[in-house]
């Protein structure tokens, strides 16, 4: 007659006492470490699951020295960016079967006496590593522990061997001025930098470059300012163009958070967007689609980035080569804040 089932919740002993064997014996077989006779085997997972024995995911992965946890740093959750960037990342991890801990913090994290990393070695088996989520020095830290890292829409520091997965930015970019140009005669089109550390803004800026140099519109520094990716920065931005008197027929918003902002900021002026400037943005979040008007943007695939990062960091884990760099193509959204005809009317 097998032993009442204790109360609270059962421990490895429990397990062992029910099994009739050793706690190294119920171990192994957890762990898979070392081979176990089938017979014990059996006896041992019988006593687990009559007593619903969980094992402890830190036991486990000091016996194994795998977690099968992947870690995701990102800064502070505000924007629509984030929703399908960790729809992505969770869908990778639970198809290679890893768990999922991310922590959100509001700037990138910086090594100071006493610094805690919440994430890392400790608890992970490799980090996809947020732009602006993580700084220079603990990028390089972990790299020089070779620890299993995969940069988003990040660039690795110092030229360091990192992996790292973004978009077609200058591409992009550089599509959407075409058709600024090209299908609306725009030659005064302003552009909204990004913040200084997202490497992204720089690759998009590039973009806007190009298509005014293949065109033979001399760039003009004063239709460039600063819109941060952030609705209020690029409203402030505007306006401020607008009450100066600044010719614009077209503004490159950079992002669609500042596309909004953008909008919000000639509207409070008396003008009209498209019919007096036309408005466009990049990523083509949730947002592009809600406002008035439906907004053209650069459709980005946020999503596939979040699951693209994931799979290369799982072939970095394994051991296989990883590709260092990872561009997905991106498209026009073309919508009515352009001139175009709304979707519909098409």
């Amino acid at each position: 007659m097998s032993s009442p089932v204790p109360p609270g919740r059962a421990t490895i002993a429990d397990v062992a006492r029910r099994a009739g064997v050793s706690i190294a014996t119920v171990s192994r077989v957890i762990n898979q470490t070392a081979p176990v006779a089938e017979d014990t085997a059996c006896r041992v997972r019988a006593a687990i699951a009559e007593l619903y024995y969980i094992p402890h995911a830190a036991a486990k992965g000091l016996a194994s020295r795998k977690t099968h946890t992947l870690g995701l740093l990102v800064p502070l959750i505000t924007t629509d960016f984030f929703a399908p960037t960790l729809r992505g990342v969770e869908a990778g991890a639970r198809e290679a079967g890893y768990d999922l801990l991310i922590y959100s913090s509001r700037r990138g994290v910086r090594p100071t006496e006493g610094f805690y990393l919440p994430l890392g070695e400790h608890n992970t088996d490799g980090l996809v590593v947020f732009l602006n989520s993580l700084n220079d020095a603990e990028i390089t830290r972990l790299h020089q522990r070779r620890f299993p890292m995969l940069l988003l829409h990040l660039a690795p520091p110092d030229s360091l061997n990192i992996p790292y997965v973004t978009f077609e930015n200058t591409v992009g970019a550089r599509e959407i001025v075409d058709h600024l140009i090209e299908a609306h005669n725009c030659r005064r089109i302003a552009f909204l930098r990004g913040p200084a550390f997202a490497h992204d803004s720089h690759w998009r800026e590039m973009g806007y470059r190009e298509s005014l140099e293949a065109h033979g519109i001399p760039f003009d520094l004063a239709l460039v300012g600063f819109g941060g990716y952030d609705s209020e920065h690029a409203r402030v931005q505007v306006r401020k163009w607008l009450a100066d008197g600044l010719e614009i027929d077209a503004i490159f918003a950079g992002d669609d958070e500042a596309a909004s902002g953008s909008i919000s900021a000639i509207r409070h002026a008396g003008r009209r967007v498209p019919e007096d400037i036309a408005v466009v943005g990049f990523d083509d979040v949730n947002l592009a689609r809600h406002l008035t008007p439906l907004l053209t943007t650069v459709h980005a695939p946020i999503e596939e980035a979040g699951y693209e990062a994931v799979r290369q960091l799982v072939r970095l884990i394994s051991g296989e080569e990883p590709d260092p760099i990872v561009q997905l193509p991106t498209s026009l959204a073309i919508r009515r804040s352009c001139g175009c005809a709304e979707p519909e009317d098409f």
